[in-house]
């Protein structure tokens, strides 16, 4: 049950119980204390009521009659609080001056256990009263701490109706307070199912204590991250999608400006070769030329195959390795532009990881000096490649001294494959583009 219960329940439970232990703890104080304080007042009022007797007693032998003055000496001891003295005469009887206090106030009395309680034995002292030799009776001095007990009991009942108004009263306001600090959980756990159902639009007003206060904050912080995110996906999507078309498009084109011209080439010398050999005395010399014509197209169009397979995967990459591969790409390049001077640091501990971490470092890099040639005009191009052994991962830095990126460029689907690219794999990347250069670092994590 006490698992199953909602916080606010569990806080005004716990707060009652408080509150409730302590009026039981004060009262069961007041009640334990009530009996040392009884008895305390009982010996008190005794050996007061002794004293006085005894004074009496000693001028009983001046007196005319003994026995009137000691009736009146007994009526006098009436006055005295919480003692009972009666006249016992020799035979046993008690005599009518059996005289209980005449100061018992009239006050609701206190029940029989609560007085078994703080005063279980009654206090009895008997005094022999003797005057020149003769024997009247003796005076018995009986504890009556009914008005103490009284004043105590009615104290308690007080006190609990006191007690119990401040602690309703008490309860009250800590649930009203615990009811406004908590009331901000139920619209927190709402917006959680909202978010986890992808209504990441959703936002809670921050209030209650500032413990949850914060927590609504952060939970607004989180849905409006998860809501970039959830963009951020959609339009990695879209962008996937034209990445695709895009590339389809540059391969169509590229077969059918490259490889279109060489095959209708191939087609016209093939028909030449052809018609030559109708003749019963062919021209050896054409023949040899249409000969040498298609080798150099077949030569062409070997080029042309390599080209777009090297833009589909790296040549040599899962046969001979990343760092071959990327020497390859290196080379390529310096013959490509050989007036800007390409500066490489290759740690010799790059390589050797799984086929997709080794295609992710050669594309980024392939990109960067794809678009560093492209757009930068630079003169010098800075390619670093080396290992974090502290977080696994592989640190790539290109460098150049150009012009910059323009915002197009910023935007392009370069630099945004690249970046996914990196993602994918856990990555990151970042782009730094002043007018003195541009600057791509990425750290691509290497596999477990």
């Amino acid at each position: 049950m006490w698992t199953n219960a909602s916080l606010r329940f569990r806080l005004n439970l716990l707060i009652a119980f408080v509150l409730i232990t302590g009026l039981i703890i004060n009262i069961g104080r007041v009640a334990l204390e009530a009996g040392p304080r009884v008895a305390a007042e009982d010996q008190s009022v005794t050996r007061l009521a002794k004293g006085l007797i005894e004074a009496f007693i000693s001028d009983l032998g001046e007196a005319s009659n003994p026995e009137l003055k000691l009736e009146e000496i007994a009526r006098d001891l009436r006055r005295l609080r919480h003692v009972a003295i009666s006249h016992v005469s020799d035979g046993g009887n008690r005599d009518l001056t059996d005289l209980p206090s005449d100061t018992h106030d009239d006050i609701n009395e206190p029940p029989a256990w609560f007085v078994r309680f703080v005063h279980p034995t009654q206090t009895k002292v008997i005094m022999p009263i003797n005057v020149g030799g003769r024997s009247f009776g003796s005076l018995m001095i009986k504890s009556d701490p009914r008005d103490e007990i009284a004043e105590i009991w009615q104290g308690i009942v007080t006190q609990l109706i006191v007690g119990t108004v401040v602690t309703i009263a008490l309860l009250l306001i800590t649930m009203l307070v615990v009811d406004r600090s908590l009331g901000p959980v139920n619209e927190l756990a709402q917006a959680m199912g909202k978010i986890g159902a992808g209504e990441y639009g959703i936002r809670v007003k921050p209030g209650g204590s500032p413990e949850i206060a914060a927590m609504c904050t952060e939970l607004n912080h989180l849905a409006a991250a998860l809501k970039r995110a959830d963009d951020d996906k959609r339009n990695l999507a879209a962008r996937v999608v034209s990445l695709q078309d895009t590339e389809r498009k540059d391969i169509a084109a590229e077969l059918h400006d490259e490889f279109g011209p060489h095959l209708f080439a191939l087609r016209a010398h093939a028909s030449s070769l052809a018609n030559l050999a109708r003749n019963d005395e062919p021209d050896l010399s054409a023949v040899r030329a249409a000969g040498q014509a298609i080798h150099q197209q077949i030569n062409a169009l070997q080029q042309s195959n390599r080209n777009v397979l090297a833009r589909l995967r790296p040549v040599g990459l899962a046969e001979l390795g990343l760092r071959t591969a990327l020497e390859a790409l290196f080379r390529r390049w310096r013959e490509i532009e050989p007036q800007v001077e390409v500066a490489t640091t290759v740690s010799p501990e790059i390589g050797g990881g799984d086929e997709t971490t080794d295609l992710t470092i050669y594309r980024i890099v392939q990109e960067a000096l794809t678009n560093a040639f492209r757009h930068s005009k630079a003169t010098r191009i800075n390619v670093v490649i080396d290992s974090d052994h502290d977080r696994r991962a592989i640190q790539i830095r290109v460098e150049d001294n150009g012009v910059g990126l323009s915002s197009d460029d910023a935007n392009g689907f370069g630099l945004t494959g690249m970046r996914e690219r990196a993602m994918a794999l856990g990555g990151r990347l970042m782009v730094a583009s002043t007018n003195k250069g541009v600057s791509v670092e990425a750290t691509v994590p290497l596999p477990a």
